[in-house]
């Protein structure tokens, strides 16, 4: 049968004109909402009335429920709200939730002397804002058609980064004006219109079948993912494909200071011309990926993200000069935004509808892992080898990202094709299912905290030059947390380690076979 919709440039413009399409990218607007408030502006406001930085360091914790939105999207899978479905009925009680957050903390807004009671609506908002953003994730996941995929992406992008910038950069400037408390509710208004848009929004036309229990919302979304062709590929693609990027961005700043630039060109300057080429980098490859084929796309961008690298070599080698220093901002920023733009479509298609909030919050959290972790390890290699040097590593780390994609989709391939893997093996039985997720559990468990106390022990280095690399000393402050930031990392890796149980255990089932059927 020939498929009726449409190709190329047509389907470009069909996905401009959906209001499907509109309505997923006006919900975004709303996604980046909280998160400008939380990362960007409470930590300004709070320093500027002369909280303590210690304090100030503390809120900024506020921010972890995004790093593990994983743990309850599960939940949100299996229940559906008694309105306005599964995904729309979540985004409009956490739109609901926030609105009434935000009303409350301007109404401690003109009380300074009140830091752990703007802490705790911070945490509080920061749930609210990842339950919102897991709710419609998978909403774009479910409702979107593969042909919107791309221009939906684009406009996704710009739209939550226009929120991250009125809620966070020019909200501090119109504070300064009209007072916090003001600020607030004008943010938290907002969401009335975004009420609106949900309800509005379409329903998708073949809603999937909820998980009927808490094991299935659980275990099935890994044993659906697990049982694709060539899945623990694609897995490391997802880590490794902006692994250049997210090493080359970790100290660009630092890496301008070095160079000489001042505070209004590596800050006013390099901040608006990498906010609008990484948007319009974004709009542009979720717009070409359908016209070139997902495949392509993601050899072609992943080819030019790498090599924009090359850009900051020659600024190390010249010293300061504005324009080279800008050309190359510009560079990495659309090219980062291209590549940004086919990676996200792809993992629209990736994700299975039934499970679409627990598998995307999952690619997601993998996704932001090089992000994680590469400032203390990209420190560590400058102080070593100089800059020059750090960024002929960084083009060399884009390669094994291209290395996994060529595994499940080579060169010249126009589209990708999730397939599901038949059986390899007989079926598995409890008790090795127990097994494999005990070592899997464990072993995750050692490399999150090697990882961890390595990090540690190389910023304790960067911090006394002196000082020599202690990892005994780092694993034992890792086993006696004594503050809330000690916590959370100890937290993030137990969290580590049952994923690493849940996902060895699921492996073996999916290549038996299992979960095939339910």
């Amino acid at each position: 049968m020939t498929d009726p919709s449409p190709k190329g440039w047509r389907a470009f413009v069909a996905a401009m004109r959906s209001w499907r399409t509109a309505s997923v990218a006006l919900q975004s607007f709303a996604s980046g909402l909280p998160l400008g408030l939380i990362l960007i502006a409470i930590p300004d406001w709070m320093r500027s009335i002369g909280v303590d930085i210690k304090t100030v360091g503390l809120i900024t914790l506020a921010q972890a429920p995004w790093s593990f939105k994983i743990l309850w999207s599960p939940l949100m899978d299996r229940w559906s709200p008694p309105f306005l479905g599964r995904r729309r009925g979540w985004i409009a009680i956490a739109q609901v939730v926030l609105l009434a957050l935000m009303l409350g903390l301007a109404g401690v807004g003109g009380h300074p002397d009140t830091p752990w009671v703007v802490g705790a609506f911070a945490l509080a908002i920061a749930f609210a804002g990842a339950t919102q953003d897991i709710a419609i994730d998978a909403y774009a996941v479910d409702v979107l058609r593969k042909e919107e995929h791309g221009v939906a992406v684009g406009a996704r992008t710009a739209l939550y980064r226009a929120a991250m910038i009125l809620a966070g950069n020019l909200a501090i400037w119109a504070a300064a004006s009209i007072s916090w408390p003001l600020v607030l509710v004008g943010l938290a208004l907002m969401f009335l219109p975004m009420l609106l848009v949900v309800a509005r929004s379409p329903e998708p036309p073949e809603p999937a079948v909820a998980p009927k229990t808490i094991r299935q919302a659980v275990w099935l979304p890994f044993l659906g993912f697990l049982s694709r062709h060539r899945a623990l590929e694609i897995l490391a693609f997802v880590v490794c494909y902006k692994l250049a990027d997210n090493l080359a961005g970790a100290l660009v700043s630092p890496f301008l200071i070095d160079m000489g630039y001042g505070p209004t060109d590596r800050g006013f300057w390099r901040g608006w011309i990498s906010t609008f080429g990484v948007v319009g980098g974004t709009f542009l490859g979720g717009a070409l990926t359908p016209v070139l084929g997902m495949g392509r796309a993601l050899w072609i961008f992943g080819f030019l993200q790498i090599a924009s690298n090359v850009g900051y070599v020659f600024v190390a080698d010249a010293g300061p000069d504005r324009w080279l220093m800008f050309s190359a901002v510009a560079v990495e920023a659309a090219t980062t935004g291209l590549g940004t733009g086919a990676f996200f479509v792809m993992l629209l298609r990736l994700t299975q509808k039934r499970f679409s909030a627990t598998q995307y919050a999952l690619f997601s959290s993998l996704f932001g892992i090089p992000r994680i972790v590469s400032g203390p390890i990209c420190g560590f290699l400058v102080d070593a080898v100089g800059w020059k040097a750090f960024f002929w590593f960084t083009i060399a780390m884009g390669i094994p990202g291209l290395l996994f994609l060529a595994r499940f989709v080579p060169w010249g391939v126009r589209e990708v094709e999730f397939e599901i893997e038949p059986p390899k093996r007989e079926p598995i039985s409890a008790a090795g299912l127990r097994r494999r997720a005990f070592f899997g559990g464990a072993g995750a468990l050692v490399a999150a905290v090697l990882i961890v106390a390595t990090l540690d022990a190389l910023k304790a280095m960067r911090g006394k030059p002196e000082a020599s690399f202690d990892l005994v000393a780092a694993l034992g402050a890792l086993a006696r947390p004594d503050d809330v930031g000690s916590w959370t990392t100890v937290g993030g890796i137990l969290v580590v380690g049952a994923a690493g149980a849940l996902f060895a255990a699921a492996y073996a089932a999916a290549r038996s076979g299992a979960g095939q059927d339910e």
